[in-house]
């Protein structure tokens, strides 16, 4: 008889609350919540593009809105998200199709995981 092992992948995300702090800090509270918010809502687009792109096999897309992806991310402070949409990114720009495969699953659990953290979040200031 086989034993199959059902895996569950729980990854963690690592949000840089001092990012989030620096922002507010920089542009007031009221401000730094609508910029957050409009981040959040360009981030969900990009994932949703990038996620996108990759079912329709659009290399070239994949790469552009990865990076778009990763810019947003690193700016909110959603670092985890940064760095798996980099390495989508890395994979389409190599023409790596096994390994996009790997790291656009990757990204749609971590994706969607930070944008519900970081509503979670409370704040730290």
């Amino acid at each position: 008889m086989t034993k199959v092992a059902l895996l569950t992948v729980d990854e963690a995300v690592r949000i840089d609350l001092q990012r989030l702090d620096q922002l507010i800090r920089e542009l007031g509270e009221a401000t730094a919540v609508q910029v957050i918010g409009a981040a959040l809502e360009q981030l969900a687009l990009a994932l949703t593009r990038t996620l996108t792109a990759t079912e329709k096999g659009d290399l070239a897309a994949v790469a552009d809105h990865a990076d778009q992806l990763s810019r947003l991310a690193w700016q909110v402070g959603l670092v985890t998200l940064a760095g798996v949409a980099v390495d989508v990114g890395s994979c389409a720009e190599r023409q790596d199709r096994t390994g996009l495969a790997a790291t656009a699953s990757r990204l749609r659990r971590t994706g969607n995981r930070s944008l519900t953290q970081i509503w979670e979040t409370p704040e730290s200031g």
